[in-house]
């Protein structure tokens, strides 16, 4: 079920009248948007609701006895069975192709025939991101940074709450579960922001995204064609607009949503595009996953705490496996080395050639910084290596007889509207939607709100899924 989608829209209604309906008490509002989480993740393929089913049992059993046993090689049990079980879905039902596609490249290259079957597995919806949500529970319970949910019926909820399920933001168990405590119900002004943050997302989506830059993107990284610089530069900036639109609107509509229930999600995006440098942009583009990499992985491999080359080596794999998070192909591991190259290389432009940032500079670096993102991407979007290397080739003209695909319509639209997003993260780089809207009169913001919505409405987007969802 998607966001973007009219079932979406009735199966809000519901929920909403329900919860705010004096029909129930709140354990029964908790069990209501437990059984609605299960119907919304359900709807796409029910059977696969059993993951979540064993992942909430495993996690919870775990994290109880882990609050009470206190023997170190019990309470290492307890939390390499968690792993276990998590990764071990994650591992099968997402890197399960892969890894025998690899294993057979490997066997047929020592010159042993070998063809198995197609396993066909089914990637689970979101299974990335609701896997790394409850691994995050027993680890800090492993750690005793929190204590254990008070029910069963607060840890599963936590680890199902629909707005959030399928593509974040990945919240944390001490910021989302204690909030199921008590009773919740949405201020008018919270009511109301959350659905300004819904209608402001799904323009994002389904506006910007879906209408105005999937098609540039989808004919670039689809064509067999050895592009012109020109159209290979247009198609990677489309991708960009395109993958910030369609997540961070993913993002928008949940904390929105939630909020429209009294719940508070933590914030998954500020203007990244934006950013002085990958380390400000790590801090700026997918929060909540950016954290989790570094509590969990970056912080336990070393972090900075053991020299330069230990620092080096605990960036790269948190990068590698970062990258390979998103997607069971060598492309993305490849996307993921070069944010780690250019984490590096940053650490060290700043120990030897460190410079001050200033007002003049500052949008300069922005946009040095945006355009080496953008040559990631291609390796992000690109299918293969091969398309990935023509692209380059062509992004840097060392394509003397690149095709031209894009029209000037197209041209011209991509970099209007990729230019304006820029603009606009930069000017909001240190503010916030939130605080711009406080500032404008309330008819200003009732006239955005209406023009919002009368494009979304209108648009001719192509209602496909959110891009995240297959991670």
């Amino acid at each position: 079920m998607l966001f973007n989608s009219l079932s979406f829209v009735v199966f809000l209604l519901i929920v909403l009248v329900l919860y705010y309906s004096k029909l129930f008490g709140w354990t029964n509002k908790k069990r209501m948007l437990l059984i609605a989480s299960y119907v919304f993740y359900g709807l796409w393929n029910p059977p696969l609701v059993i993951l979540l089913w064993i992942s909430t049992v495993v996690d919870w059993t775990a994290g109880n006895k882990l609050a009470v046993e206190n023997d170190i090689k019990k309470r290492k049990f307890w939390l390499l069975l968690s792993m276990f079980v998590n990764l071990g879905f994650l591992g099968f039902f997402k890197y399960g192709n892969f890894l025998m596609e690899n294993f057979v490249s490997v066997v047929n290259a020592l010159g042993l025939d070998y063809q198995p079957r197609p396993m066909d597995i089914i990637l689970p919806m979101g299974i990335s991101f609701y896997t790394f949500q409850t691994m995050s529970y027993t680890i800090d319970m492993y750690y005793k940074r929190m204590s254990p949910a008070r029910t069963f019926l607060d840890f599963a909820l936590y680890v199902t709450f629909f707005p959030q399920l399928v593509a974040g933001p990945i919240v944390r168990a001490q910021e989302l579960i204690t909030q199921f405590y008590e009773s919740k119900r949405a201020t008018t002004e919270q009511f109301f922001w959350g659905l300004f943050l819904l209608t402001t997302g799904l323009f994002q989506k389904v506006v910007l995204a879906d209408t105005l830059l999937a098609d540039v993107s989808d004919d670039v990284f689809g064509t067999a064609k050895v592009l012109h610089g020109v159209d290979a530069w247009v198609g990677t900036i489309a991708f960009s607009g395109q993958i910030f639109f369609d997540f961070a609107g993913y993002s928008t509509c949940a904390i929105g949503i939630a909020l429209m229930l009294g719940i508070i999600l933590p914030d998954n995006f500020k203007y990244p595009y934006a950013a002085l440098g990958f380390s400000d942009l790590w801090r700026r583009w997918h929060i909540s996953l950016s954290t989790w990499l570094r509590d969990y992985l970056y912080i336990p491999l070393g972090g900075n705490r053991n020299g330069l080359t230990r620092m080096y080596v605990a960036l790269m794999i948190t990068m590698l496996l970062g990258g390979l998070w998103h997607g069971a192909a060598w492309t993305f591991i490849v996307w993921g080395g070069l944010h780690g190259t250019y984490l590096i290389l940053e650490r060290l432009q700043k120990q030897y050639l460190p410079f001050k940032i200033t007002a003049y500079n500052g949008i300069f670096l922005a946009f040095i910084t945006f355009s080496c993102v953008n040559i990631t991407w291609v390796f992000f979007r690109a299918d293969t290596f091969k398309k990935s290397w023509d692209m380059i080739k062509s992004m840097f003209y060392a394509q003397t007889d690149g095709a031209k695909i894009l029209g000037n319509f197209d041209i011209i639209k991509v970099c209007t509207v990729i230019g304006i997003m820029f603009l606009c993260h930069w000017f909001m780089r240190n503010s916030s939607l939130k605080k711009l809207a406080h500032k404008a009169p309330p008819w200003v913001l009732g006239v955005a709100w209406a023009v919002l919505f009368f494009l979304i409405v209108i648009s001719q987007g192509s209602g496909e899924q959110f891009i995240y969802f297959q991670f």
